[in-house]
This record gives C-alpha cells, structure tokens and sequence, in this order.
C-alpha cells in the first residue's frame, strides 16, 4: 500500500549527520519561538522549537513509540488525537462539533486543530515538540505553517499494513469513541486518500523518514533511535 510512500524516504546514511547539521543551520535563523512569539519576545536559539511531526494511519503503533522518545529524548508529547478527544470532553460547541466529524470519518477543521496545538505549545516550558497525528491533510500542513509560523525539522512516517493497523485498533480497548471497525475502516480510507501529499512533500524537503512500523517495540525503536540521536550529536 505504501511502497510509493518507501521509495521517497530519507534513508539514514553516511551523509546523515551533515544533513542534519545543513538543517540545523536554518533552523536556527528563525528568530523566534512559539511561545515567545506570542508575547512578542525575541528567543535565545537555544530554546527555538525543534518540532517533530509524527505520522501513520491509526493502529501504526505511534503512541508507544512516542512514550519511548519522550523517555530517551525529553520531548513534549502533544497528541492531535487526545487534543481533540479533550475539546468533545469538555462539552465546547467546538468539541460538538469536533465529536460529529470524528464520528463521520472526516478531518476535523485544520484550524480548530492547529490552534489546540498552539496553545499547548505557548503553555509548555519545552521547545521540542513531538506532535502525534498531525498533519493528516495538506490544508493541516499550511493551516501549521501559517498559523505557527514554522517548518516542522523531522517527519516520521509509521509505513504498517492495513490488517495489521486494524487488528491493533480493535485490540487496545481503550474506549475511545473512534475504536470501532466501522469508524476504523473510515478513517483509513481518509488518511490514505489525503496523507499521501503531505508524505510526498515533506520527502521531497528532505524531512521524511519512513519507519517498518512491524515487529517488536525495541526493534521499531532502533529505527527511530538513530534519527534523533544524530540530532543530537550535531546539537
């Protein structure tokens, strides 16, 4: 399903680091960061925000891998998904709203979203950022970009069979409202059909790295591991 999806990832190679550090370099020209933006004050680069997002269709196995990488990276977790499932708690006409569309199969308004994640940020002492779920659509990815004012510096993309997305759904029992097989098989028939660009144009920005979501935790992990370890190193 995805082997398009695998042909345009960044491979992780002898050229890695350098890479790395051309981007580090332009990162570090934006002058400022999320929460000192809104206050209208110049951040020192050391605290510019490092954001990673995190993609896959649901069932990929991206929440685990997140806990490890907020553990081993000491990144703030903001998930796009609980962001949401928290607005429906709080019983807003957002959250309605929000509930409905979730409901459907569709992609909640990329500026509802967008702006939950903002405030998260401006709320948060962290400036990395690992930001789960999102952007699902290009009008997210824009919405982002214009909205916050920034380029995300690393894509993971979570590449998992259908089957094997669907046996995990109908698995965790968590009791969320969109853990059934027929909202299951909605939304990845969305994420497949509007995914996909937003794949394709942070591969060809040189950001994308594809993850073989199958197998252990540990050894998903050691995919990911190296990504930000290099960032690190760099840093």
């Amino acid at each position: 399903m995805w082997r398009r999806v695998a042909s345009l990832s960044s491979s992780i190679s002898s050229s890695f680091l350098a890479q790395t550090a051309s981007r580090l370099n332009t990162w570090e020209s934006l002058t400022t960061g999320i929460a000192q933006q809104a206050k209208g004050v110049i951040a020192p680069k050391e605290k510019t925000p490092f954001i990673t997002f995190f993609l896959g269709g649901p069932g990929s196995g991206k929440g685990t891998q997140c806990i490890k990488i907020v553990e081993t990276f000491g990144f703030a977790h903001l998930s796009a998904g609980d962001l949401l499932r928290r607005e429906i708690a709080s019983k807003s006409a957002d959250g309605a709203m929000i509930l409905n569309t979730i409901k459907e199969g569709k992609i909640v308004p990329s500026q509802v979203t967008v702006k939950l994640i903002q405030k998260e940020m401006e709320l948060s002492d962290n400036h990395k950022f690992l930001i789960d779920g999102f952007p699902r659509t290009e009008e997210n990815r824009v919405s982002f970009e214009r909205i916050i004012g920034v380029e995300p510096n690393v894509v993971l993309f979570f590449d998992c069979p259908e089957e094997e997305m669907v046996k995990r759904v109908l698995n965790r029992n968590e009791g969320r409202v969109d853990d059934n097989l027929e909202t299951i098989k909605k939304r990845l028939t969305v994420f497949q059909a509007l995914s996909l660009p937003v794949i394709n144009y942070y591969s060809e920005r040189g950001k994308l790295y594809t993850i073989k979501a199958i197998g252990t935790e540990d050894e998903i992990f050691e995919q990911v591991r190296p990504i930000f370890a290099a960032f690190e190193t760099v840093g």
